[in-house]
């Protein structure tokens, strides 16, 4: 086996062995959380407010009430967190945590490092 199929694959079973302690396992559940971690996660790099309805409307192939409930697991996990608007209090603006930022950045990090 190739060094750099064997990092992946070195690498996959790291993630699955942290699968319960940790964001691994929720984002992967589905294409919609891993799509809903992305949306977060470039709304959170370029600086922009992304709001629950906005985040609920572009998760596209998953229905409101879904993506609600998969928003509030987010932030019950400690993954994500809710901002209210400063100018208007019905908004509330999605955040990731700090520690999850550092999680996903630490993600990135290592998929960057295998190359094929």
């Amino acid at each position: 086996m190739a060094k750099t199929t064997k990092d992946l694959l070195e690498f996959w079973e790291d993630q699955v062995k942290l699968s319960h302690t940790s964001s691994n396992y929720f984002f992967r559940k589905s294409p919609s959380h891993y799509h809903m971690m992305l949306l977060v996660m470039n709304a959170f790099k370029n600086s922009e407010h992304l709001t629950v309805e906005e985040l609920k409307t572009r998760l596209f192939k998953t229905s409101r009430p879904k993506s609600a409930l998969m928003i509030n697991e987010a932030c019950e996990k400690g993954f994500f967190f809710l901002e209210k608007a400063p100018n208007d209090q019905r908004k509330k603006f999605i955040k990731p945590s700090k520690s999850f930022i550092a999680e996903f950045n630490e993600y990135l990090e290592t998929l960057k490092n295998l190359s094929f």
